[in-house]
């Protein structure tokens, strides 16, 4: 699959490309799953952006978070796909992505993620395994998981 990867630092984002962020965010975890939620955490300032790109379109992000930042672990979260670029592999190639910019940031150690729970499955072929019992956050079912 040919795609364009940028991973930047939230202060290293230009404004076309942190609107492209906020905007497909947006029209997933507020407009598709129908969640009113306030996305924009005051997390995104201290971390990096890993984007991917399909004819000059942002296709898929993620966030990555430096231990300590929100777990004691390392951490990716608002791992998003769009539903235009669903089924095309996009968010393995994104998961890898952000599992290997992770690594290479922080070094080795585990990674920490909080799963809609109807994506466990898809985590679990990254090596993530459940932690902890399933919770709620903004309405929907979540598991936190970790990759040791």
């Amino acid at each position: 699959m040919l795609f364009h990867q940028v991973c930047k630092l939230f202060a290293a984002l230009t404004p076309y490309e942190l609107y492209d962020v906020l905007r497909l965010r947006s029209e997933v975890f507020v407009v598709e799953q129908d969640c009113v939620f306030l996305d924009m955490d005051n997390k995104d300032q201290e971390c990096y952006h890993l984007l991917l790109y399909q004819n000059n379109q942002l296709a898929a992000c993620a966030r990555l978070l430096a231990p300590g930042l929100y777990y004691d672990h390392m951490s990716i979260g608002r791992i998003v796909t769009s539903p235009a670029a669903r089924g095309s592999g996009l968010g393995k190639e994104l998961v890898a992505a952000a599992i290997a910019a992770c690594y290479d940031l922080y070094g080795p150690g585990p990674i920490k993620i909080g799963a809609q729970l109807y994506a466990k499955a898809f985590y679990e072929k990254f090596n993530f395994v459940q932690t902890g019992e399933v919770y709620d956050e903004d309405g929907i079912d979540h598991i936190h998981m970790i990759k040791a």
